[in-house]
Order: structure tokens, then sequence, then C-alpha cells
């Protein structure tokens, strides 16, 4: 544990960024399980929807830093491809 005031206050601000940073991630995750489903279905218009769910998270977690910006733009590049195949 730290025993000087700014140790400790920067403490309590990762574990708040990890916690959002955590959340960030996860709505990642759930968005590319939901668009990977969509492909698989029949629906054109629910996989055009998922897509753009993805594409949202992603650039919102690229906008704080979570991810970075060219893994951001390599997802959804091959998300566009199984979108379009």
């Amino acid at each position: 544990m730290p025993n000087i005031k700014s140790a400790k206050k920067r403490l309590r601000q990762n574990e708040v960024c990890r916690l959002s940073n955590a959340a960030k991630k996860g709505a990642i995750r759930a968005s590319s399980k939901a668009f990977d489903t969509a492909i698989a279905g029949d629906d054109q218009e629910a996989k055009k929807a998922a897509y753009a769910k993805y594409c949202s998270a992603l650039d919102k977690a690229v906008k704080t830093n979570v991810i970075k910006k060219n893994n951001a733009i390599r997802n959804k590049s091959r998300a566009a491809a199984k979108l379009s195949a």
C-alpha cells in the first residue's frame, strides 16, 4: 500500500480507470459476438444494425484510448468484409 498522499490518489484513479476500461472492452466483445450471430442469420437489416453497433463500440474505445486506432480500423475492416461476403 502506498504511504504518500499522491500515490494513494493514483491508486484510486487507476482502479476507476481499470473498471471503466474493462466495461468498454466488454462492450466491444458483446457487440462483436452479436455481430457474428447476426452474420450467421439471414436478416440484412439486423446485420447492418449489428455492424453499426460494433463500429460504434470500437470508435468509443478509441476515443478514450482503451484500444489503439489501427486496432479498431483493422477490426472494422474485417467486419465489413464479413458483412459484404
